[in-house]
Order: C-alpha cells, then structure tokens, then sequence
C-alpha cells in the first residue's frame, strides 16, 4: 500500500549534527512553516529559521507550534525541546536524525556490564580533567576527586570575576531566589543541556543511559554536559554576575549561544560520544554514513543477524 504525503529527504542529504547551529530557544511565540523555514511570530513581528542547519529548538512557555512546523523539524533532522519558564525543566524532545542503531546498541551494552561502565565513567573524568591518572579508581574515588576539581574551578571564576562565591543553589521551582550567579549558572546549564541533548538524539543515542548519572530520563545527557562546564557555562555565569545583568536567563542563553557560534562546539560533542562509546573505532569526519544505513536485520544469535522482510519458516 503508497504512503501518502512527501517522503521525508534521505538522510546522506542532512546537515550534519556537527556542521549545524546549536539552538534557538523561543517563549511565548507562534512557530509555524514557510517553505523549508520555521517561522517565530510574536508582536514585533516575523522571524525566519532555517530548520535544516537547526540542532535544537527550545520551546519555551506561551508557544504555539503547527503541525507543519514539527513536520519540517522532523524531516530536517532538528530536535524540539519543550522546557518551562527560564528554561529550567525539561519536559520532552524529538527523534533521531539517525537510523542506524551501532552507537546506541554500544551505549546499551558498555552501560549494561559494571566494568566497561566503570571504565567509561574514568574515560569521562580524564576527559574533563586533563593530567589527572584515573587507571584503578573506584567510582567514589573519582567522584571525589570531581568534587575537588570543580570547587576548585567556581573558586578560580570567583577570583577572576570578583563575583562573591557561596555555593551552588539551585531551586528550580523558584529562579529568582538563588543570587545572581546561581541563576546564570542555571541558565546557562539548561541551554548546554539542551544543545548537547539535541546531539545525543541526533546521533541515535538514548539520553536515559548515563555512565556517571543514573535514574534519570536525561542522565547521559549531564555526562557530556559535564565535560564543557569549566570550560563554558562556569565562567560564563561569574562574568554575567559581575556585569550585574537584569534579565539572567535572558542573558544567560545569549552568552551560551554565543560562545558556540561557529560549529567547533557541536563538532567536539560529536565526537566525544563516538570516543566514549566506539573508543577503538576511528573518527569519521566526513559524514554520517555509518549511521544512515536505513536498514532492519532480524537477530540471529551472538553476534549475527540476517535479512529482514522474509520468510524463515521451516523447509523453505
């Protein structure tokens, strides 16, 4: 029987998640379609958003999205997230932009025996602390090294900033009691788990699988995060402080998005997933060719698998 309606773009013909814009995040807005463009509608106007080079798109409070608007993103291979007021809870995303299952099968499988875990969870501390030998450590060894390192890191951003450090606070049901800091830190934390949430889907992976976090829908999601804060919303959020800024959230998502301005961001993400989960394998830059293949196999046992769409009764 036809499918009826457009068939969705081959994936070879996608940008990739890596040469894409990291996101956009719209609140009290109509999203709705012109051509191969989402369009954001609000009292000042209309505004254009190529939907192909789009990696994730934040819904905020007061949006209102059309069916062809979530049709464009679907087939551009760009991810919705519905998340509430500043950004601060996250409420549910798009799919994959791919088809093949080899990374996600690789993160089931690391994740599901207790000593390729560990080993990834030390692959993922040596990744956000350089120089540090993590070879033996158990995970409440790394977990306090982790603490160490990173009081060490809001200490020297305090120190830089001259912005007062008191610890982190975070309520997420009320985002105007922590001080200025906390708010952009939280911010600033929630559009990067977002960008990095919008990599973890695009590349077929389940963002509820952590190696470090557990028990959480999004807890593969903090892993990588946590790989780009010293580095990014950190010291971002103390230099906000300092600026004695009014609208924190506001600035906070401006300052994310500017720092990944270029590409190079959604590149490293890209390729630190691959490193975790398919250490042995070498990094392919070209495209996504290893995980287009719109094929489904039957398994066969072991490692084997066979042909889909056939009949294996007995004596044919």
């Amino acid at each position: 029987m036809a499918v009826s309606g457009k068939k969705p773009p081959p994936l070879q013909e996608l940008v990739r998640a890596q040469d894409r814009s990291t996101f956009i995040y719209l609140e009290r807005t109509h999203v709705h379609r012109d051509a191969n463009a989402i369009t954001a509608t609000d009292a000042r106007g209309t505004v254009h958003i190529p939907a192909a080079t789009l990696g994730a798109l934040l819904l905020g409070p007061g949006t209102t999205v059309s069916q062809q608007a979530m049709l464009l993103l679907a087939e551009s291979g760009s991810t919705a997230v519905w998340v509430g007021e500043e950004g601060v809870r996250f409420y549910c995303s798009g799919r994959s932009l791919a088809r093949s299952s080899r990374l996600l099968e690789a993160q089931a499988r690391l994740v599901s025996n207790q000593s390729s875990r560990l080993r990834v969870a030390r692959e993922v501390y040596t990744m956000r602390f350089p120089g540090e030998d993590t070879t033996g450590l158990t995970m409440q060894q790394l977990r306090g090294k982790e603490g160490t390192r990173v009081r060490r890191a809001y200490r020297r951003e305090a120190d830089r900033s001259g912005v007062e450090w008191t610890g982190r606070d975070c309520n997420v049901d009320d985002f105007e009691s922590s001080d200025p800091v906390n708010q952009a830190l939280t911010a600033a934390n929630t559009a990067l788990y977002g960008v990095v949430h919008s990599v973890v889907v695009a590349l077929g992976c389940t963002a509820g699988l952590g190696f470090v976090h557990t028990g959480h829908d999004r807890s593969f999601v903090y892993d990588i995060a946590d790989l780009y804060k010293a580095d990014i919303t950190i010291p971002l959020a103390f230099d906000l402080a300092a600026l004695g800024i009014g609208d924190l959230g506001t600035a906070a998502r401006r300052a994310v998005r500017d720092r990944m301005r270029g590409g190079a961001f959604m590149q490293q993400c890209v390729r630190d997933i691959r490193h975790l989960l398919l250490p042995d394998e070498p990094e392919i830059e070209a495209d996504f060719d290893d995980l287009s293949a719109d094929v489904v196999q039957l398994w066969d046992g072991g490692a084997r698998a066979v042909a889909s769409g056939k009949s294996y009764g007995m004596g044919t």
